[in-house]
């Protein structure tokens, strides 16, 4: 859907990336009067120095020279410290939990969409706009989130997050195309990273290693402790919680006649828990931290469709509404993914209601996947 800019002004999270260079391409067509902004973010040293990969000095003199090509400003904003405070510390501390954290939820909610949207309004922007696939629609004047049109790289998830102060303000052009389209735009404008490859690691690592980082940054939570299997019995032993993960199947070291994945991760106990294929899926899940993107919470049980993980197929569920923010989610069918510290979404046809982070509640039955964190 087509909009005209009528000279308001725009601040752009560019990135370097096609997605935030086409975003700020659109919005310079339909008037808008656009302005680039890129956040320096926190990274860990590595030789040559420390570079986040949101903001290497490739991915910054790419969003220059995009925003050159636009003819409209650009800035660079330093968060580094923020960043680090409220991403990568929170990051090691949900290790420590024995959690599964997805710092990129983190970030959105405390930089992205709280820091910077606030450091637009404050130059006189109108709207803040990302190079997200989903899309805004505004409804008998409340706002709702919708999925991307594109099933293949919707990015709905990853802003359950948002409300409505929020959403008045924000712009996501590229909700109604495909990723398909969106290089076929770029390259119909000429705009210099058309071609650039996409990055899905961690941005803060420096080689995408988050056990070897949390070692490096909280050595106190690395402790042996004991795998036990489902009756409570030792069976091995594991080198420290942090290193594993819900669903983990490599590297536990036991010899056993099928193959053992991580079903808990007890910190009390400091032990794992494992057990077998069978004995995986679970239908219930209890959530922290519960947004509502229309801002009032339901007053019973609702029919939901939900995502476990960024990558996950949605699935059909009773969503129940708790005290202190919480809500227990009960699928129709066994899930293999459940992870606590991972994000659950929920939805209602193409409409985002809201999410919140998985809990590890000891009354919580936990389940896996075999899948590695899924840190999008």
């Amino acid at each position: 859907m087509m909009h005209t800019g009528e000279g308001r002004r725009v601040v752009v999270a560019v990135s370097g990336g096609v997605d935030s260079s086409t975003t700020a391409a659109l919005l310079v067509e339909q008037g808008y009067d656009v302005i680039g902004v890129m956040m320096r973010l926190w990274a860990e040293e590595a030789q040559g120095g420390s570079t986040n990969r949101c903001c290497s000095i490739e991915a910054m003199e790419d969003a220059r020279r995009v925003c050159y090509t636009l003819k409209i400003p650009f800035y660079l904003i330093n968060y580094e410290r923020e960043f680090k405070r409220e991403v990568v510390d929170v990051f090691i501390m949900e290790y420590a939990r024995g959690r599964t954290p997805n710092p990129c939820l983190a970030c959105n909610r405390r930089i992205k969409f709280d820091l910077l949207l606030r450091r637009a309004l404050a130059m006189d922007a109108q709207y803040l706009a990302t190079g997200h696939y989903a899309r805004v629609r505004q409804v008998n004047g409340r706002y709702q989130l919708l999925k991307g049109c594109d099933g293949e790289k919707d990015q709905s998830y990853v802003l359950y997050m948002l409300g409505q102060r929020e959403l008045q303000h924000l712009l996501l052009p590229l909700g109604d195309y495909t990723k398909q389209q969106v290089r076929v735009m770029a390259r119909q404008r000429d705009l210099p990273v058309a071609e650039k490859a996409e990055s899905q690691d961690l941005c803060f690592l420096s080689d995408n290693d988050y056990r070897r980082f949390v070692q490096a940054q909280a050595p106190e939570t690395i402790r042996p402790g004991p795998i036990l299997d489902t009756a409570g019995r030792t069976i091995g032993q594991h080198k420290g919680l942090p290193f594993y993960t819900i669903g983990q199947r490599e590297g536990l070291g036991i010899a056993a006649p099928e193959a053992l994945y991580v079903m808990q991760i007890d910190v009390a106990r400091n032990a794992l828990v494992v057990g077998t294929r069978a004995q995986l899926g679970r239908r219930e899940l209890v959530a922290t931290e519960v947004n509502y993107i229309s801002g009032q919470i339901p007053q019973g049980p609702l029919g939901i469709t939900a995502k476990i993980r960024y990558k996950a197929v949605e699935s059909e569920a009773l969503l129940t509404p708790l005290e202190d923010g919480r809500a227990q989610v009960t699928f129709a069918q066994p899930q293999r993914d459940i992870t606590p510290g991972q994000g659950v979404v929920f939805y209602q046809g193409e409409v985002v209601l809201g999410g919140g982070i998985i809990s590890q509640d000891a009354d919580t039955p936990l389940s896996s996947s075999g899948l590695v964190p899924d840190h999008r």
